[in-house]
């Protein structure tokens, strides 16, 4: 693990930093960590802001799972799945975008339940 991280982006769920020493990217989301070196970080970011999060909702619309968006891995019985927030955060933590601290109705997770 590097010991001179910049933090590039920060979310509510996880933080994009680099270690200009030794060119690598370190990404934290939930309970995922990733290092990447220069080109493997522009591969995964172009792949992230490419994802369609309405074609897979709509692909997977019927099937019972909370998060129906997936990004494949290099190992082929890996698929991370994520939900359309986590998505959303995903890519600004790709675009370098700082989090403003207030919660949007997205962020929250909650099912009403109307009685």
């Amino acid at each position: 693990m590097c010991h001179s991280l910049k933090i590039l982006s920060k979310g509510k769920s996880g933080n994009l930093s680099v270690c200009h020493n030794c060119d690598v990217y370190h990404l934290e989301f939930n309970n995922l960590y990733f290092e990447f070196d220069n080109d493997q970080f522009q591969q995964f970011q172009h792949f992230v802001l490419e994802v369609d999060s309405e074609y897979w909702e709509t692909k997977y619309a019927q099937v019972d799972i909370k998060r129906k968006i997936p990004i494949p891995s290099v190992q082929e019985n890996l698929v991370l799945m994520f939900n359309r927030q986590e998505i959303q955060e995903l890519k600004a933590l790709m675009l370098y975008k700082k989090s403003n601290g207030f919660l949007s109705v997205d962020d929250i997770d909650y099912k009403l339940i109307l009685n």
